[in-house]
């Protein structure tokens, strides 16, 4: 699924008008009660994980990205809690829809950094389990409070697999451009066997959570998105995925999380087919994290300027799910205008009616 970003295909494209706030003829239909929702009219939407660290105000935050012409608002990790006042300001006003939070939100006060997996559900360390889970109530509470339809969470890590022995260094392999095929196959079949012997434990540890949290989940009529990840060390690995959705298959308040770009990762080192997986988990989602790739490990570029083929892929996600913008920070408000513009023409079913 390697193909070149071209970054010119969208440079005759009009950038797409800001949203004014206050202007009731371009605001999306605001969310209702948690236990009465409307489906969201516009299920484009972007993530604060672009712009959080550029502000010390939620409410300039959220300012910066309705500018972008997107009114969906994924509140994500990193968030500190000074901002949330701000947020709240802009929420009450009606400026922005909250489609989800993303686990932890706020960040932990003790955490400096944005540190999404700061604490574990599968840590051998009982008080950051503990404090994985009080982190997780509390983020519910706060997607309860903002009409959030999901909360992403992060299920943890296998710490006997440091990521840089296995599927890191496949990586690297890859970039240096000069490995054998049968070598690179070799690390890929030991990898996935080391990773089936050892995840056993951490992945009951997950399921074990989760049958805690989705009872405050129901109660809150929040979904639970348990999101793929980017390492194969990770918890769950696709495998795991399937098993997870199947042990919960009774329950409407879990469901599964697709990041494009992480599994776009997994498909890049040669450990899956991302196609073939997303038609095979579609079923189970809730939603996705949309980024592109640089071949063949760099995430969260802008949508058409790397190793994705979008047009390919959706074809499996219902085009009334989020699609949820998720870039790195250093993506340019000029180059992420001109990529949604390129979106809305490409692919305008996953828009406002």
């Amino acid at each position: 699924m390697q193909q070149g970003g071209n970054r010119n295909a969208f440079k005759h494209l009009k950038l797409y008008p800001p949203v004014e706030r206050g202007d009731a003829s371009s605001r999306v239909i605001a969310h209702q009660a948690n236990s009465d929702r409307e489906p969201a009219l516009d299920m484009l939407a972007f993530s604060t994980c672009w712009n959080n660290a550029r502000h010390s105000d939620g409410e300039s935050m959220i300012d910066e990205i309705l500018n972008l012409g997107v009114r969906d608002i994924e509140l994500s990790h990193g968030m500190t809690v000074s901002k949330i006042p701000g947020i709240r300001r802009a929420f009450a006003g009606d400026s922005f829809s909250c489609c989800g939070v993303h686990n932890y939100f706020p960040s932990p006060t003790e955490v400096l950094i944005d540190a999404p997996d700061a604490y574990e559900f599968t840590s051998h360390r009982p008080y950051d389990r503990k404090r994985a889970m009080d982190m997780t109530l509390k983020s519910l509470e706060f997607a309860a409070e903002f009409k959030a339809r999901y909360l992403v969470l992060h299920m943890g890590s296998v710490p006997r697999m440091p990521h840089r022995k296995w599927t890191g260094k496949l990586a690297h392999m890859l970039k240096q451009g000069n490995t054998a095929e049968a070598r690179l196959e070799k690390i890929r079949l030991r990898c996935i066997k080391k990773r089936r012997k050892t995840g056993k434990l951490y992945f009951q540890r997950s399921l074990e959570a989760l049958e805690t949290i989705v009872e405050k989940a129901s109660e809150y009529q929040v979904k639970l998105a348990i999101e793929s990840r980017s390492r194969y060390e990770d918890v769950p690995t696709e495998e795991e995925m399937l098993i997870l959705q199947k042990h919960f298959s009774g329950n409407e308040w879990i469901g599964y999380w697709h990041d494009f770009g992480h599994v776009q990762l997994k498909h890049n080192l040669g450990l899956l087919d991302h196609d073939h997986w997303l038609q095979e988990i579609s079923q189970h989602l809730l939603g996705a994290h949309v980024h592109d790739v640089d071949w063949p490990d760099r995430d969260h570029r802008v949508p058409f300027t790397g190793t994705l083929d979008y047009d390919a892929l959706l074809r499996h996600v219902k085009p009334e799910l989020p699609h949820v913008w998720e870039l790195s920070p250093r993506r340019s408000e000029k180059e992420i205008k001109l990529a949604l513009r390129c979106w809305r023409e490409k692919f305008p079913d996953t828009l406002a009616s």
